[in-house]
């Protein structure tokens, strides 16, 4: 009790000097009412939830709505025209114009597709595209995994591969490289761009003018949305992606399982599947050996969908529309502004930085995904795992790896190049005692820890995890050491 009564002044003055430095924040005070009555359990559990680029947190409410509409309905497989299947169908449909109407997407420009995540819907545009000989798929540095795998279907089509570099000071794109490669645009076959409207390891949100900027040089435009649209309006009526991923989870949590790509008709009336599917066709015969694909958006939807989780994508929607996603981007860019301007204040003895933050140092152009390492007093990297054990002894959810699933990203933060990759993979290829992940990421001190904020995210929780890293002032990497099982619990994703 008596730690308690000495701690609470001093978070109440630094409430009090937030509120100060970041007045906006007073205009989202709609979602702490949010976080009162549907995120309870935070508080209730003593547990300080950071890892929202990760999977969002899902409202109390939504579970609720989607669980009274399961109990007062009959909903049977849509690939059928009974009442039931009617039912499920009419459901669909509902969220598809849902979705359709919170990206403002003109209904007759844009379709919905619904996959089993982000992921899902990126593979559908991998291996559907009209990639032929001469096509060039130019794709960012900083992407996701999914986003650099579709390079495989465009090089098994005989397409050229290139890659956008970034700055090493602030991982943005390189804009002199990107103004030449997008003049390198094939006439005569389709090419197509694909970035991150924000990134997943740095919380850099790259530009959606590149949108048009590539459209007017003869690219079509693959935007992954995924970490971009938790915090921020995607306006579909003003932005024209030829392709846009999406997972709802990340928006609000509930339901997984369930994304979307949303795709331009023009663009969908040039893709085709390399194999069929239950739903996907309109005839298969066994006997004539042949088959006649569906040539709307069914076509895209393989076997039966999510028709009892789907119709809770509404359920997200609605909630967001009602605290609005700009009062989430405020909240959202108050709290990572603050943490990024104290934890360069966060500092040994000896005055060497606690902290080296990764990506931008600003709240500027940027989301909130902030990554870090610890340094020790000799500029040593600590241990990530331990790290991030500490913190999940403390109540603490953080993200640990060395990329987050984006290799480009976390090879520019270090500086790492070709050599330094191939050299690794040669030396465990000879010696199988070590991964290959865990020798790249002790070589060369990748150690990086993720906080990321979101919509019920508050002042506390920001706080709480400073005071954690202040844990860390004067000890050795030595003296906090690795956790147990580190290398089976070591994620880079």
């Amino acid at each position: 009790m008596l730690m308690l009564m000495a701690v609470a002044p001093a978070m109440s003055e630094a409430e009090a000097d937030f509120l100060r430095r970041f007045p906006a924040w007073k205009s989202t005070a709609v979602l702490d009412q949010l976080r009162a009555t549907d995120f309870a359990r935070l508080d209730e559990t003593h547990q300080v939830y950071l890892d929202y680029t990760g999977g969002n947190l899902y409202a109390l409410r939504q579970v609720t709505q989607h669980q009274r509409d399961l109990t007062q309905h009959i909903y049977g497989n849509p690939h059928s025209e009974n009442p039931s299947s009617q039912a499920s169908t009419n459901q669909v449909e509902a969220t598809r114009t849902a979705i359709l109407d919170f990206f403002r997407a003109p209904h007759d420009e844009y379709e919905v597709i619904f996959t089993p995540n982000a992921t899902g819907a990126l593979r559908i545009v991998g291996e559907s595209y009209p990639f032929t000989p001469g096509s060039r798929l130019l794709l960012s540095t900083c992407n996701h995994n999914s986003v650099l795998g579709i390079g495989e279907f465009a090089r098994a089509d005989k397409a050229e591969v290139d890659y956008i570099p970034l700055r090493r000071e602030d991982l943005r794109l390189d804009e002199t490289a990107l103004a030449a490669q997008l003049a390198q645009a094939r006439p005569g076959v389709r090419n197509l761009l694909a970035y991150p409207a924000q990134s997943n390891f740095s919380g850099v949100r790259h530009p959606l003018e590149l949108i048009d900027q590539a459209h007017a040089a003869g690219w079509d435009v693959l935007l992954d949305a995924a970490a971009f649209v938790p915090s921020n309006r995607l306006d579909l009526s003003r932005w024209k992606p030829d392709f846009v991923s999406i997972s709802f989870y990340k928006m609000f949590g509930y339901p997984t399982g369930v994304g979307c790509l949303l795709v331009r008709k023009e663009s969908l009336a040039r893709m085709h599947r390399p194999w069929f599917s239950g739903g996907t066709v309109e005839l298969s015969s066994v006997v004539a050996r042949t088959h006649v694909m569906r040539r709307d958006i069914a076509g895209f939807e393989d076997g039966t969908i999510d028709y009892l989780s789907i119709p809770a994508v509404t359920f997200g929607l609605q909630l967001m529309d009602e605290v609005g996603v700009e009062t989430i981007h405020t909240r959202v860019a108050c709290l990572t502004g603050w943490l990024l301007e104290t934890l360069p204040t966060l500092r040994h003895a000896n005055g060497a930085p606690l902290v080296r933050v990764h990506g931008p140092k600003d709240a500027n152009l940027r989301g909130g995904t902030v990554p870090f390492s610890l340094l020790d007093p000799d500029g040593k990297v600590i241990d990530v795992s331990a790290a991030a054990a500490l913190a999940s002894k403390a109540g603490i959810s953080l993200r640990m790896g060395g990329c987050f699933c984006n290799p480009g990203a976390g090879e520019s933060a270090f500086g790492l190049q070709a050599a330094d990759i191939r050299g690794v993979l040669e030396r465990c290829a000879n010696d199988g005692s070590k991964s290959a992940r865990d020798e790249l990421f002790e070589r060369f001190g990748i150690q990086v820890l993720r906080a990321s904020f979101g919509w019920c995210s508050n002042f506390n929780d920001a706080q709480s995890l400073v005071t954690f890293l202040r844990g860390f002032v004067d000890r050795t990497a030595d003296q906090v050491g690795r956790a147990p099982g580190a290398d089976k619990a070591r994620e880079s994703s």
